[in-house]
C-alpha cells in the first residue's frame, strides 16, 4: 500500500476528538521546569554503571572459577574423586607405610646398599605421584591419570615387596654360610 492509499483510507476521519482537561498545559511545563531545577546528582550517576560492571565482572570471575577447576587446588588426590578412591589411596599409604617400617628394622650393613637403592628408587615414583596429582587437577577426573595413580602406589608397594625379599635371601644366605663353617 502507498501512502496515497493510506490518507484516502483514513482521510476523512478526525482522531482528535478530546480536550485536555484545563490547565494541562500549564502543569505540564511546572513539572518540566522542577526537573530541570533539581540538582543533578553526578556522583550517584557516575556509581550506577560502575556497580553494574563490577557485578558483571564478579560474575564472570565466580563462573571462571566454577567451571574451570573440577578438582580444588590443594585437594588434587585420589581422595578428592570419589569416598572409594580414598578408601583405595588410604590402603595403598598405609601399605607403603608398613613396608617402610618393614624395611627400617631390616636395615643392617649388609643390606645398607640395598635400601639406600630403594629409597633413591621411592623418591623418583613420588616425584612421578607429584606430577600425576598435578595431572588430575588440570585434567579434571580424567581416567588414565587416575589409573597412572593407582599404578605408581603399585610399583611402589612391588619395590618394597622385592627389596624385602631380596632382604631375606642376604639373610638366608647369611644363615647358611655361618652353618657351613666349620670351627
Amino acid at each position: 500500500m502507498e501512502n496515497k492509499d493510506l490518507d484516502e483510507l483514513f482521510g476523512g476521519l478526525n482522531f482528535d476528538i478530546e480536550e485536555p482537561h484545563a490547565g494541562h498545559r500549564d502543569r505540564f511545563f511546572k513539572k518540566l521546569h522542577q526537573v530541570s531545577e533539581e540538582p543533578k546528582g553526578t556522583t550517584r550517576r557516575l556509581w550506577n554503571p560502575m556497580f553494574g560492571i563490577a557485578a558483571g565482572f564478579l560474575l564472570a570471575l565466580f563462573l571462571v572459577f566454577e567451571f574451570t577447576s573440577p578438582v580444588q587446588a590443594g585437594n588434587t588426590d585420589l581422595a578428592s574423586i570419589s569416598p572409594e578412591m580414598k578408601q583405595t589411596q588410604e590402603f595403598y599409604t598405609g601399605l607403603i607405610q608398613k613396608e617402610l617400617n618393614t624395611l627400617k628394622t631390616e636395615k643392617t650393613p649388609e643390606t645398607e646398599a640395598i635400601i639406600q637403592d630403594a629409597m633413591s628408587q621411592m623418591q623418583k615414583l613420588e616425584k612421578e605421584y607429584a606430577k600425576l596429582r598435578e595431572d588430575l587437577s588440570e585434567s579434571g577426573k580424567d581416567n588414565r591419570v587416575i589409573h597412572a595413580m593407582i599404578s605408581n602406589f603399585q610399583q611402589r608397594i612391588d619395590l618394597l615387596t622385592n627389596v624385602l625379599e631380596q632382604i631375606e635371601t642376604i639373610k638366608e644366605l647369611k644363615n647358611t654360610n655361618h652353618e657351613s663353617t666349620i670351627i
